[in-house]
């Protein structure tokens, strides 16, 4: 039976932190599902269209990741794909209580679900969405942080 992670975020847009965490997954799991959040609370840059496309550029050739839209309870969506792990990151211990609660709750809902969490590289530990978009926003160099990709994508919306 292959071992199939789920990693939820919202990805706005996707770092070079969070593809960390992808790359190093894909050495433990047979397969890793990027769930992109549609979060209507959030007022993401790229639309769910964008990210999802980023992400599947990003991982075109990579056969152990696949992309979908997550628009329900994590859970559920994990049953769906047959997935019994979920992929987490965490960034400093400011991450770590928020993400413990939410793996208690999905837990408590279904159990043959577990958490897993990883810390990413340290040249990514401080790394944020938010963080991106405020150094585009600003003119800033994120080279080192964000796929080509996106770079160009993050310099044409704060243009």
């Amino acid at each position: 039976m292959a071992l199939v992670a789920v990693y939820p975020g919202t990805f706005d847009p996707i770092t070079n932190g969070h593809s960390d965490l992808i790359k190093r997954g894909c050495k433990i799991f047979d397969k890793i599902i990027v769930a992109v959040a549609e979060n209507p609370q959030k007022n993401t840059l790229f639309s769910t269209e964008e990210r999802v496309s980023f992400i599947e550029g990003i991982y075109e050739n990579e056969h152990k990741v696949e992309v979908f839209v997550l628009n329900k309870l994590l859970v559920d969506f994990a049953n769906e794909h047959a997935a019994t792990v979920i992929l987490r990151g965490l960034r400093a211990v400011s991450d770590f209580e928020y993400e413990v609660q939410l793996a208690g709750m999905n837990r408590s809902m279904e159990p043959n679900i577990e958490s897993v969490f990883m810390s990413p590289a340290e040249e990514f530990g401080f790394l944020s969405s938010s963080i991106i978009k405020d150094i585009a926003k600003h003119g800033g160099r994120l080279d080192k942080f964000v796929h080509k990709k996106v770079l160009e994508s993050l310099k044409s919306k704060f243009n």
